[in-house]
């Protein structure tokens, strides 16, 4: 009985207590100015204005880390000339961890915090700031109270000399465009802002209004990427059967060499080549990475692993279901610009046998599984080094063939009923729509099943899980393809070494595992100036009419003393696949074909 009161008391006291935190937070209000006053030095001054305090203490957070790029990036690490005012008098404050401010709020209602933000690293995930733009990476820039990420807040932009106009999927307040509202810190942290005077345009696809934001200028064709980049919107919205988005703003940086991109819930920023639009090779990459990132607002931001949502903001969020996040998506952004047929069937092949040969020639495939790739992402994928290639497999180009595998299976196994959209179709309306969660590995290879019709698992155990050969032919086979390698006859010998120019010499980047170089010695950072005792002629040549089993003498420089290392050449094991027609294909496997490529 005494063990029941002194429980019930407890219990009380913490759903009371849960009641006036929840209480004082409802009252609080919550908003930021931005400014650039020195935008040529890369800053951004931020003033924050919290009012309605009922709270002794409060903590003041930075994530560590932007949603869809999965390494801790220390945003903290560009904050400066943090201060605490209150009633006009400055407030003392304690760090008390690297991204936490804790200030005593005891008797104050209202604080304004005012801090530096450093912004000069150019990506799709980090902000960046100089006298043409400033591209806002909001979880790189805005502190936010702990425990009210749920809280909404207004944002208003106080732009540069000569800025005209703000390009962010946050909605306006009271029509101004620089002042923009989120409903909670989820929503503020996935949605980048660019300002600046960008190349604004738009068009209508699938109900919802789309603002493309170009910076940087360029060689595009405005009214081509309309009609095309609506043509991918429409396409992958059928794939799902609904677009979730109001509006939905396209971010791109137009550079002398860009690319990448980074997901948002309803937006994208995209990094592009700003002469590369009037190229057929460089327009598709263009189109993929669009379709990619566009993909995402399904898979992954709203159909997603359990573990990326609601987000750690101080820590990482591990999943072993990137393969499917990233790498179904990658397998999606091509499939879908072949469904758009402004691109052969015979390049859309290509396509995939560039994946494929990308995945067979990494010997990290043969020691890290493609789970295990997903679930350290946050310590390998955003890190790599000069040995990253013997040790991991990317996800997204082994998710892609995952994906193309997991189709074909699909299509075969159904008598050609249903494919990889159906799975997609099914989880999103289950987990997003329904369940409204995220799902579990197992969850998800049981949608994969329902539609396949089979056990699948062998192939995890093989293919996901393990490491085994993938049976491409086997697969292919199914549609009436198959896989040759143009290199297969070949006896080229090789180093197995990766090689820039350094001078007249080549300095060694990369030693391939199991290659003659890895065997025999040669390491990362040896500078090449000598085969066989005769100066480098050809730093793109250097084993002239030497033969595969040929003992040469490789003079490397290293720490500053010559080394003549002795080695033995070893064949060139790479491959060079190439996606072909069988022969005499059946009407199944036609079948198969028709439904996979949508012919």
């Amino acid at each position: 009985m005494k063990k029941f009161a002194l429980f019930t008391i407890a219990l009380l006291t913490i759903i009371m207590t849960n009641y006036t935190e929840s209480h004082a937070a409802g009252n609080v209000k919550i908003s930021y100015e931005v400014k650039f006053p020195e935008a040529q030095a890369h800053y951004a001054d931020i003033e924050m204005n919290i009012t309605g305090l009922m709270q002794n203490s409060l903590d003041l957070k930075m994530p560590v880390w932007t949603p869809g790029s999965y390494l801790v990036r220390e945003f903290a690490k560009n904050l400066e000339s943090f201060s605490v005012e209150a009633n006009g008098k400055t407030i003392p404050f304690i760090k008390t961890r690297k991204n936490i401010w804790h200030i005593n709020t005891t008797n104050l209602s209202a604080i304004k915090i005012r801090y530096r933000m450093y912004s000069f690293e150019i990506s799709v995930r980090t902000a960046f700031i100089d006298v043409t733009h400033a591209f806002l990476s909001t979880s790189g820039m805005f502190l936010y109270p702990d425990g009210m990420l749920m809280h909404p807040s207004t944002i208003h932009i106080v732009p540069y000399k000569g800025w005209d106009k703000v390009s962010t999927s946050l909605e306006m307040v009271n029509n101004d465009p620089f002042t923009r509202t989120a409903p909670n810190y989820d929503i503020l942290f996935d949605s980048p802002i660019e300002v600046g005077n960008q190349d604004v345009f738009g068009f209508k696809a699938a109900g919802v209004d789309y603002e493309v934001a170009m910076y940087g200028g360029g060689n595009y064709d405005k009214e081509r990427l309309k009609k095309d980049m609506a043509h991918i919107v429409e396409l992958e919205t059928a794939v799902y059967g609904e677009n979730p988005n109001k509006h939905y703003t396209f971010i791109v940086h137009n550079y002398s060499k860009g690319g990448g991109g980074l997901e948002h819930l309803s937006s994208t920023v995209l990094g592009a080549s700003r002469n590369s639009y009037n190229t057929e090779t460089g327009y598709q990459n263009f189109l993929a990475l669009v379709s990619h990132e566009h993909f995402h607002l399904w898979n992954v931001k709203r159909l997603r692993p359990v573990a990326l949502g609601p987000f750690d903001y101080d820590n990482e969020n591990y999943t072993t279901d990137l393969w499917i996040a990233e790498g179904f998506t990658a397998y999606y952004d091509n499939i879908v610009v072949q469904r758009t047929k402004l691109y052969s069937t015979e390049n859309y092949l290509g396509v995939l046998a560039a994946d494929i040969n990308i995945v067979e020639n990494s010997q990290g495939a043969k020691i890290q599984p493609l789970s295990q790739s997903s679930y350290d992402a946050w310590i390998k994928a955003y890190r790599p080094d000069e040995n990253s290639a013997n040790t991991t497999i990317s996800y997204y180009n082994k998710g892609s063939v995952a994906a193309l595998l997991l189709d074909l299976e699909i299509i075969n196994d159904s008598q050609s009923k249903y494919c990889l959209d159906d799975v997609m179709k099914y989880m999103y309306t289950e987990y997003y729509k329904l369940k409204k969660r995220g799902y579990t590995d197992t969850e998800f290879k049981q949608g994969l099943e329902k539609f396949a019709g089979k056990n699948l698992d062998s192939f995890y155990q093989k293919y996901i899980n393990g490491l085994d050969a993938i049976d491409y032919n086997k697969y292919l086979g199914y549609a009436g393809y198959k896989l040759t390698d143009d290199l297969a006859a070949s006896n080229n010998p090789t180093l197995g070494i990766k090689t820039v120019a350094a001078g007249t010499n080549v300095k060694v980047t990369g030693v391939g595992r199991g290659t003659a170089g890895w065997t025999d010695g040669i390491n990362v950072n040896d500078e090449i100036t000598a085969i066989d005792g005769q100066p480098i002629a050809d730093p793109k040549n250097l084993l002239g009419d030497k033969k595969v089993g040929d003992k040469i003498t490789v003079t490397v420089t290293r720490d500053g003393q010559s080394l003549n290392l002795p080695v033995t050449l070893l064949r060139n094991n790479d491959f060079k696949y190439k996606i072909e027609s069988i022969d005499s294909p059946s009407a199944a496997q036609l079948a198969v074909r028709k439904k996979w490529l949508s012919l």
